[in-house]
């Protein structure tokens, strides 16, 4: 018999037991505990000898370079266990001694979902309802890449328009993105995706992408362990060849999770956008997500809600929100997918050389996306990725879809939660890009809003403009000039961000809202049933699209709302506002065109362009009234051939600037 005093020892460590598994199965419902793995992202001041000499004196692998032009470098240690709750401090002090390390981290794991859904029993579709060509565009010279799984290249339906250049496995490490092949088929999802794109047309197999002449590719990044460099090197893979990167993934859509990129995926956007496309900037179109049977909310998802990546939602064909689809402030367009079972769906590539009608979700919404863009691209190959999104808000709309959301927002356009513009429609966008003038450059202008910590409770309480901090609060305005009278002062909006920290008893039953100065009031986002995480939100940015275009001169107002428990309380520690946007007033552009291609006068035997109708400028194969950014107006001297002969009229070119500019002006690239 034990004695007394082991017995409730035993009891204790049973408790305790008990206690840990609690604590371990919340933490992992509301906010996982983060894994560390083998692997570092290290960045030396000096390039790859510099790596490789850390390497060797540390016993590290050096993987290379994370992005083809910087001083980041991948190194993984084989002596580190794969994956560890705490991380090594032995290399993490190293590393912090060597004067030659300018930053470093441990890689965490990073839980990524592939937004594809399965609806057994539909039936099969001969004909795919959603496709509508016009204009003989198909997508000829341009380059999409699938971030995914993977996709089976020799595929009967893809093997013809299939780009090496823009395809790599980052989970093994090399150039093949074959999937695997498993008895559960889980690694279907990227070639799904890819015939979506670029299925090749009249070869009397299988169905036809939207841009059946695209170059296709596939990135293998999520069948294995993934991390920020992972995810950083695919969004950076070949930026000047691959013209629009297409994603269907993301945090997990469970209602709960509120997570984003890490800082290298964070500084791959950047790149993209300023570097990539030879400064035009990179296509990022990104699945919204579907977490709509757990009221998620896609600006809970740092990648749906980033500037830089163009979000995509669904509609099935109807009209109709699926059910799986998350509403947020962030989504731009929409186009097809599906809805209930016996809804249509997708019809596109499968594994092993088959074909598959039952492609749905949001997962095949975004790919749609990627083909019109790539048709628009090819009509204008010199669109920057703002441009493109000025296009999409504008070739997108109501159309039949419903939603009990739609608003006129401050320059008369409807925009809903569930579907941003509207159904994205491809000939209107390709009709925009052949006529569109480029925007200007971006500007950004910061206000710092709120410092002083200040108290959230109850309901139906109000702020006013100048808060006490011992006050509960709903409302924050602030009137605002958008910088005016400085460089970065903004006339027409495009991307609106608010970045919040805050503490709050119960998270999802907080709505937070914005309200512009033209009225347009925009949900951050709405309540979450599932989201039951008391750590609020540290220093997490919403953004939202609907006040394209508008005037941001005047009072905004940040609405904080309880929607839950009477008694939440919480604490509202900073709010910034940034707000993106252009000087031109966007509403007072002209209608006509802007950019032809049927100007031309005289082609070569590649078909680009050798003399334009006055006054327009040669670029490539089209002839344009004003030269996109990159580009400077440059005339050729007038040509005299010889006594009696014709004078040559002087030629009208767009030219490049030095790689460094983004504009310039006159006679010369420094200019």
């Amino acid at each position: 018999m034990r004695p007394a005093w082991t017995v409730l020892w035993l009891r204790l460590a049973l408790t305790l037991n008990l206690v840990l598994v609690c604590f371990l199965a919340v933490g992992w419902a509301s906010a996982r505990v983060p894994i560390y793995v083998s692997s570092w992202a290290v960045r030396v001041s000096q390039g790859y000898r510099e790596a490789e000499r850390l390497a060797r004196k540390f016993g590290f692998v050096n993987l290379g370079q994370i992005f083809p032009d910087g001083h980041y470098f991948h190194l993984r240690h084989r002596g580190v266990v794969q994956q560890s709750l705490t991380p090594h401090w032995g290399h993490r002090l190293r590393l912090k001694k060597d004067p030659k390390v300018q930053w470093f981290e441990q890689q965490t794991l990073r839980w990524r979902v592939k937004r594809s859904l399965m609806v057994p029993t539909d039936p099969w579709f001969s004909k795919q309802w959603y496709m509508v060509w016009s204009q003989g565009l198909s997508g000829q010279g341009i380059v999409v890449s699938i971030l995914d799984d993977g996709i089976e290249k020799d595929h009967p339906d893809l093997w013809a328009n299939y780009d090496p250049l823009a395809s790599y496995d980052f989970n093994d490490y090399d150039p093949d993105p074959q999937p695997r092949y498993t008895p559960s088929e889980e690694n279907r999802h990227g070639t799904r995706c890819a015939g979506e794109v670029a299925a090749i047309a009249n070869n009397g197999f299988c169905g036809i992408g939207v841009a059946y002449n695209a170059r296709i590719g596939g990135v293998r990044m999520l069948d294995g362990t993934i991390t920020d460099v992972i995810e950083a090197q695919s969004l950076s893979l070949q930026p000047q060849h691959i013209h629009i990167y297409s994603a269907s993934w993301g945090p997990e859509d469970d209602g709960r999770t509120v997570d984003g990129p890490g800082i290298l995926t964070r500084e791959a956007f950047r790149r993209g956008v300023t570097k990539g496309r030879g400064g035009l900037g990179t296509l990022f179109i990104w699945a919204s997500g579907n977490g709509g049977l757990h009221y998620d909310n896609c600006n809970c998802d740092g990648y749906t809600n980033s500037i830089h990546t163009l979000s995509v939602g669904s509609t099935t064909r109807q009209g109709h929100v699926p059910w799986y689809s998350e509403a947020c402030a962030s989504t731009l367009t929409t186009t097809y997918s599906s809805g209930v079972v016996t809804d249509p769906q997708i019809v596109t590539t499968d594994l092993h050389h088959q074909c598959t009608d039952k492609h749905t979700g949001t997962s095949a919404s975004a790919p749609l996306a990627a083909g019109m863009i790539a048709l628009a691209l090819e009509a204008n190959p010199f669109l920057t990725w703002r441009d493109m999104q000025h296009l999409v808000v504008r070739a997108s709309g109501q159309a039949q879809l419903q939603a009990e959301d739609w608003r006129t927002n401050g320059v008369g356009r409807q925009v809903s939660h569930h579907y941003g513009y509207g159904l994205l429609d491809a000939r209107v966008l390709v009709d925009l890009a052949r006529t569109w003038l480029p925007t200007q450059p971006q500007r950004k202008c910061i206000i710092r809003v709120l410092h002083t910590p200040t108290r959230l409770a109850g309901r139906a309480l109000t702020l006013h403009t100048t808060p006490s901090p011992i006050l509960p609060l709903t409302h924050v305005r602030k009137k605002m000039s958008a910088c005016a009278g400085h460089t970065n002062y903004i006339r027409s909006l495009e991307h609106v961000q608010v970045q919040l920290s805050l503490s709050y008893s119960r998270r999802g039953d907080l709505e937070i809202s914005l309200t512009s100065p033209m009225g347009t009031r925009s949900t951050l986002v709405a309540i979450r049933p599932f989201d039951i995480s008391g750590q609020g939100y540290n220093n997490w940015i919403f953004m939202s699209t609907h006040f394209w275009d508008e005037d941001p001169r005047g009072l905004w107002t940040l609405g904080l709302e309880n929607k839950g428990y009477y008694f939440n309380t919480g604490t509202l520690y900073r709010y910034t506002l940034l707000l993106y946007g252009t000087t031109e007033d966007m509403t007072a552009r002209p209608m006509g065109p802007q950019v032809t291609s049927s100007a031309c006068v005289q082609r070569d035997t590649e078909g680009l362009c050798q003399e334009c109708h006055s006054p327009t400028y040669i670029l490539g194969h089209l002839c344009l009234s004003h030269c996109p950014p990159r580009y400077f107006n440059h005339t050729h001297q007038v040509i005299t051939t010889g006594p009696g002969r014709l004078a040559v009229p002087a030629l009208r070119v767009c030219s490049s600037c030095r790689s460094s500019c983004y504009t310039c002006r006159g006679s010369s690239p420094l200019d």
